[in-house]
């Protein structure tokens, strides 16, 4: 199966490498935009390495990295990636800064995960924006760059052209969600399924949960249950029902969910349906009563309610943006 994109170009993502690279966060990008993937078409992304430091480059982990070019592979790139930086307080070198910069004039969309959103800060490409970053930089980020308006405890945040994460696993978030905005759901669920991951967390969605892990026979229960839940959207789930499903009493299966989760049962069904309803909006041209009927919203009614509450906009202004691309 093809996943045309949603516009009729093909983009290039330019990934930045450096000496003491962040090699999770490198290896992110590479596994999402830069891997062979015929399934979808003429229209994916060309990828490329640029270095921003004469070779050779050593990444963390003794890994050393060979670029495809230098910093001036940025001046033709539609999107650039800055993995996590060497240090949040590490100078930012002056040709990047001029490379960015002029990346971000000419429309360019700049991402950065974890710590790299440093580097765009230092460019001043955040200035009187929202960002994020690691849970432990936000202090410091504040401290240094008082004109940007630090998101705290969020996922990512896409300011359009300008798009940041929090840490490492937040970053291949961020990395879907573009897929998303170029391909649409089709294309980000078939890459999410490969990397066996979910498809779509929101960039809203908590960072760090402070709570104990479950133990694994309750993991157990609760993760059938998840899956089960998401295979029968469209149901009713009474918490009741649920608790008895998992073999517990409602008051642990509350608790024990929200361990789990982050959530309540309610909270997390919401999400999971409005991701449903999303999907349906983006990929068919189904009636805005069936698309509600089939994410478990029950009335066109509901689901505008919620789709508002949730992604500020309607159903149909959302599908009119989708198709858009």
């Amino acid at each position: 199966m093809s996943y045309p994109s949603a516009r009729p170009i093909q983009y290039s993502v330019v990934v930045l490498a450096y000496d003491e690279l962040c090699t999770f966060e490198f290896g992110l990008a590479v596994e999402v935009f830069g891997l062979p993937r015929p399934e979808m078409g003429s229209a994916w992304y060309r990828f490329a390495v640029a270095a921003i430091d004469e070779g050779p480059l050593r990444a963390m982990g003794g890994v050393r990295v060979e670029a495809d070019g230098g910093i001036e592979l940025v001046a033709n790139a539609d999107t650039i990636v800055v993995p996590g930086w060497r240090g949040a307080g590490t100078h930012v070198p002056l040709h990047l800064i001029e490379a960015l910069q002029g990346a971000s004039q000419r429309g360019a969309r700049i991402l950065s995960i974890c710590s790299g959103v440093f580097v765009l800060a230092a460019a001043g490409l955040l200035t009187n924006k929202r960002a994020t970053t690691h849970w432990r930089y936000t202090e410091q980020l504040k401290s240094m760059y008082p004109k940007i308006s630090v998101v705290e405890d969020v996922l990512y945040v896409d300011e359009g052209n300008i798009l940041t994460s929090a840490g490492s696993a937040a970053g291949l978030d961020l990395c879907l969600h573009l897929v998303r905005r170029d391909f649409g759901a089709a294309a980000a669920n078939s890459v999410a399924r490969r990397l066996v991951v979910p498809s779509h967390r929101e960039g809203g969605q908590a960072q760090l949960l402070n709570r104990p892990v479950p133990l694994s026979h309750e993991s157990s229960r609760i993760s059938p249950l998840l899956d089960y839940i998401r295979d029968h959207i469209a149901m009713a789930h009474r918490t009741d029902d649920l608790a008895r499903r998992a073999g517990m009493s409602k008051r642990t299966f509350l608790r024990r969910f929200e361990d789990f989760t982050g959530t309540t049962p309610s909270q997390w069904i919401l999400a999971e349906r409005l991701g449903r309803a999303r999907e349906l909006l983006e990929a068919s041209e189904m009636s805005i009563e069936r698309i509600a009927e089939l994410a478990g919203f029950g009335s066109a009614t509901a689901l505008r309610h919620h789709f508002r509450m949730r992604m500020g906009t309607t159903p149909l202004v959302y599908r009119d943006a989708a198709n858009r691309g």
